[in-house]
């Protein structure tokens, strides 16, 4: 099963994810961790991830689809992927749903995570704090979430369209919140 988990930065994806890693055996394809190691890893791809990610700004998408095309023999492997921050815009849906049908595949569901973009703030500034990740302070969070909002929120009606998109309470409790989406996967599986 290829899952795309769906929401804004900081809405609880990678929790979720990590979750259904270790549950189910899936494998997460999170392009913010795959865009961090590129970042840490000093290449010259590095350094230029770096300079968008530490202004905000979104990642081109030949970069992010290279990084997902290498990483699906491994997912195909384990029975599916979890897309997590990919696709964020209707163009980047199009290429992974080509990609995918070219390897037999396909999206087979999508959850959204429904969050209140003002809670995000408190989580964000909260996670900033512990973590003190560069992509996640103040000012460039503002720019991603209204990227996100701008960008990616008209995938909702790509997704709804297929019959793919599935919302959960994504400010509820995280272990209500993993409840939902295992009910979600049990009905569409």
């Amino acid at each position: 099963m290829n899952l795309i988990l769906f929401g804004p930065p900081a809405a609880g994806k990678g929790t979720q994810a990590k979750r259904l890693v270790t549950e189910r055996g899936m494998v997460q394809l999170s392009t913010g961790d795959m865009l961090r190691a590129a970042r840490t890893s000093g290449s010259e791809l590095g350094q230029r991830v770096a300079g968008i990610m530490d202004r905000g700004e979104l990642v081109s998408d030949d970069i992010v689809i290279a990084l997902i095309e290498e990483k699906l023999p491994e997912a195909e492997a384990a029975g599916g992927a979890i897309f997590d921050g990919f696709p964020r815009t209707v163009a980047q849906a199009q290429a992974l749903d080509d990609m995918l049908q070219r390897r037999g595949a396909k999206i087979d569901l999508v959850v959204r995570l429904v969050v209140d973009p003002q809670a995000l703030m408190a989580r964000i500034a909260k996670r900033f704090e512990a973590e003190g990740r560069a992509d996640d302070n103040p000012d460039a969070f503002k720019v991603r979430l209204d990227a996100y909002m701008t960008q990616t929120a008209p995938l909702l009606p790509y997704y709804r369209e297929q019959g793919k998109l599935h919302e959960v309470d994504g400010m509820a409790d995280i272990a209500v919140v993993a409840q939902e989406i295992d009910r979600t996967l049990g009905e569409t599986a």
